[in-house]
């Protein structure tokens, strides 16, 4: 109880009243009790301030409010222009293009390679944050703004990143990773998933919790990765995108702000003195360095090429000081193949190697009386196909072809490696605003592997021969005098297997980086940063394109093939091992919220 000299403080809406009440002397003996009223400070509560806190439905589209005390913003308080620099690393990067188109017009030749990976999740991730939003809104849980200022600056921000996107898409022309439509620069989804975040972010991640924002900015990374994944966009169409959805936003608030000035605001950003670094970060980079696997030194073409890889983070860390602490990173990085090389080239044209190949090799390496065997002019390889069943002159395969159809289906056309790291970070002041940071780690690092699934079918054939041993010189001599055409033996086969796997074990990783932080609010940051990793990889390539003869030939046909010596060593599969030291670098950005 506080006692003030007998007074009673009471308050109305307008004005706080100091009210004294009448005093009377009163002399007493023997009692030292004081009379102390209770000081009473009343506020009676307005409609606004009862309900700002309670959660309310709330369908008032057309209804403007404007809660006291709510401080306007200015132009300039809404951009950042962190969008630029995404949306300039796009276009840095954007010659970086698979040196192979994949799955033109859906259709399933031998000449190209199937991409079976696809997932649907994106078309609706995209729309995260403003569902969030406005289901939040809907709900009664208040955010920044009205309903008539939310759905302007809604509207605005979507109209700025339709028109960019659009823009740039149908003068750019760039085609798709398959093949499908030259209009991939800039991403959409991505682009559209990014307007959804920051809108998230500055209705309820400034207003009511970081963690908003954390939702928001880190579903609209994912969406931009899947889109990658699903050979619908190359990474730097996701870099662009984001910067586009980002600046389009900030863009769009700042016009509403303008017009609707102090009107239909209802809570302002939270205000906080966060004089520690710690803090929880979501990034998204490029990641360059090794982009090559070559597991055998001789030949040149038996290497894999890849494309700068799509690089996303999760990382946190807890300063004791402003100057030193401790904390961890899990980051996803996924190399998307740009050029198969020898391997992709084998299951396009395996079936005329095998087949054609066969014979010529046997000609040479077994002298006799192949009155059946070309000798590859061309008419001799036109008769010889339409022997067997196939012409190369149309490239069309017949009926009763050895394989009427093969293809690669790829389930994975890259590697991703999933790395945890633990270590030190250190931070080194400039000015109220901006900080050097870098860190030293170590972690491990896990593999997926590259899978790419043959597919073959067609005619079950037989080679009839006869093989002589003969001894009338003293030494004994095998020889063929007879070796007709491979023939129909009135059977299909079909055959499904493993043509390409390529993954690595386990290894331990060691990182460093610089990074420039930006402190735009109390309790948000912007981050740019370039990363260096370094780690030892076993890799491991299995590789089996001939696979099928087991099932398209007969037990006899199938022993001449395995004395031949230009396909002994591959019917069977093979497998490279390769010990590589992998230096990887990444330039990104990141989304900080500070603890």
């Amino acid at each position: 109880m506080l006692c003030l000299m007998g007074m009673t403080l009471s308050a109305s809406a307008e004005d706080l009243k100091l009210t004294v009440p009448e005093l009377e002397p009163k002399m007493t003996y023997g009692d030292t009790r004081t009379y102390c009223p209770e000081l009473k400070l009343e506020v009676p509560t307005t409609d606004a301030m009862a309900t700002r806190d309670t959660w309310k439905p709330d369908f008032d589209f057309f209804k403007s409010k404007t809660n006291p005390g709510v401080k306007p913003y200015k132009f300039m308080d809404e951009m950042t222009f962190v969008g630029i620099p995404l949306f300039a690393a796009g276009i840095a990067i954007k010659g970086d293009k698979a040196m192979f188109r994949q799955n033109t017009e859906g259709m399933k030749k031998n000449t190209q390679l199937l991409t079976d990976f696809k997932t649907g999740i994106d078309d609706y991730t995209q729309y995260f944050g403003p569902a969030m939003t406005v289901g939040l809104k809907l709900a009664g849980y208040e955010g920044r703004s009205d309903w008539p200022r939310l759905l302007a600056s809604a509207g605005m921000s979507y109209g700025i990143m339709a028109a960019l996107v659009n823009g740039i898409k149908y003068t750019a022309k760039e085609m798709r990773p398959d093949g499908s439509q030259a209009n991939s620069w800039p991403s959409g989804h991505t682009a559209t998933s990014f307007v959804g975040a920051t809108l998230l972010h500055k209705e309820y991640g400034l207003t009511r919790s970081p963690w908003f924002s954390v939702a928001g900015y880190g579903v609209a990374t994912a969406t931009g990765v899947m889109r990658v994944l699903n050979n619908r966009h190359w990474v730097s169409d996701v870099m662009s995108g984001a910067g586009i959805g980002i600046l389009s936003t900030e863009l769009g608030y700042a016009l509403c702000d303008l017009m609707f000035k102090g009107k239909g605001l209802l809570r302002n950003d939270m205000e906080m003195d966060f004089e520690n670094p710690s803090f929880f970060s979501i990034s998204m980079g490029v990641g360059l360095g090794t982009k090559d696997l070559q597991f055998d030194e001789e030949l040149d073409n038996e290497s894999i090429k890849f494309r700068s890889a799509t690089v996303v983070d999760a990382e946190g860390a807890y300063f004791f000081n402003k100057y030193i602490g401790v904390g961890g990173r899990l980051r996803v990085r996924a190399m998307s193949a740009k050029d198969f090389g020898k391997y992709s080239d084998d299951i396009q044209e395996s079936e005329v190697a095998l087949w054609g190949g066969m014979m010529d090799t046997y000609a040479a390496q077994y002298p006799g009386d192949f009155s059946g065997a070309p000798e590859y002019d061309d008419a001799t390889w036109e008769n010889y196909g339409k022997r067997v069943g196939y012409s190369d002159d149309d490239d069309v395969n017949f009926a009763n072809a050895p394989v009427t159809d093969m293809y690669g289906t790829v389930k994975s056309d890259h590697i991703a490696e999933f790395t945890g790291s633990v270590g030190l970070y250190f931070n080194i002041p400039l000015s109220k605003r901006f900080s050097l940071g870098t860190k030293a780690l170590i972690g491990r690092s896990f593999t997926q592997e590259l899978d790419i699934d043959g597919h073959a079918e067609g005619n079950l054939k037989d080679i009839k021969y006869t093989m002589t041993l003969e001894n009338t010189t003293g030494e004994a001599a095998l020889s063929l005098p007879t070796l007709d055409y491979p023939t129909t033996a009135d059977s299909k086969w079909t055959d499904d297997w493993d043509y390409l796997t390529l993954g690595a074990k386990s290894s331990t990783s060691y990182g460093t980086g610089i990074s420039l932080t930006y402190k735009y609010k109390s309790n948000f940051s912007w981050r740019i940063y370039c990363d260096y990793d370094y780690t030892k990889k076993n890799y491991s390539l299995k590789w089996n394109p001939f696979h099928y003869y087991q099932h398209a030939l007969t037990s006899g046909a199938q022993s001449l093939m395995e004395i031949q010596n230009d396909f002994k060593e591959y019917l069977g599969g093979v497998e490279y091992q390769k010990e590589k030291k992998m230096h990887y670098w990444t330039i990104g950005m990141s989304f900080l919220v500070n603890l």
